[in-house]
This record gives structure tokens, sequence and C-alpha cells, in this order.
């Protein structure tokens, strides 16, 4: 059997429940691993998660930190951080198995000495000047299937069907 690479998604002390669900239905339906590093702004039986991530929530694989020390003491990289402040564009790197796309949290983002201290390894989606950021769950998406597609989306169902007609 072939071995189909491993892509995590993380995200750093999340405050919004329904960018959560959305980021874990994103990983849900990609086969991506989602790693919630705490505190988090919602608990994780919040209403709103659930809503947004709806009947997708059985097919996560879903880890569970208390900090970003408990994060990093349980996994090893590499690590790509994703930051509106960060020199590097995220389409500029060729992401190996088992990369690890690092987010923070919605009003904030990731914490500067975090980013200063791995600049090689911190990525932005360009966006026009004086935008302050894109949305949490659309930039994971973003970052998500451009990974997939420089592994050519294994596993992912590339075609559709129609329901009452067939493709030519």
């Amino acid at each position: 059997m072939e071995h189909k690479p491993t892509l995590n998604i993380v995200l750093v002390e999340p405050r919004i429940p329904q960018n959560t669900g959305n980021v874990a239905r994103t990983c849900a339906c990609t086969a991506c691993r989602l790693h919630l590093v705490g505190p988090m702004g919602f608990t994780i039986d919040d209403k709103k998660l659930k809503h947004a991530g709806l009947d997708y929530w059985p097919m996560l694989d879903i880890t569970y930190y208390q900090g970003l020390d408990d994060f990093f003491a349980r996994n090893q990289g590499p690590f790509y951080y994703f930051s509106t402040k960060a020199p590097h564009r995220y389409t500029d790197v060729a992401y190996p198995d088992g990369a690890y796309l690092v987010f923070g949290r919605e009003d904030a983002g990731l914490p500067e000495a975090l980013l200063a201290a791995n600049q090689d390894w911190c990525i932005r989606l360009p966006m026009r000047e004086g935008c302050r950021s894109l949305n949490l769950s659309n930039s994971v998406a973003v970052g998500v299937y451009e990974v997939l597609r420089q592994w050519d989306f294994p596993e992912l169902l590339d075609h559709g069907h129609l329901r009452d007609y067939e493709w030519k």
C-alpha cells in the first residue's frame, strides 16, 4: 500500500468557535490532522463549534494541548508559521510529508517571539496593504489546498458526479 503523506493543521489559542468548526470541517474533508492548542476562547462542546463542524466531527483526527510548550514537547516539525507579519509567501515553500501549518489566534496572531525565533519558517498569504488579515478558516483552507496541490491531492476525489445528468 502506498504511503499517504500527513498534513497537520495547528490552531494556537483559537477564540471563535465557528472558525474552529470550519477548520475542523476542512480537516475532515481533506484528511488533515487537527491540533488545538489552548487556552481556547470557547469550550469544545460549544454549540457554535459543533454546528460549523456539523457531522464531520467524528471524521477528525484531533489532538488537544494545554499550551505551546505542551504542543512542542509532543511534536517535531517541520513547522510553518502563517502570519501577516511574515517575510515569505506560502507558495514559495515545498511542503514535506509531516508538515505542520501553524496559525495564531484571530485577534492577535502568533506570538512575535515565536515568529522572530523562526524567521525562515514564517510565511504569509499576500494581501492588499491596509487589510488586517483574512479570516482564520479561509487562511487555513488556502494553506491546506496549496500543500495538497503540491502533493497531487493524495487519496482525494478529483471529480464529481451530477445527480440527474451525466458528464460527457
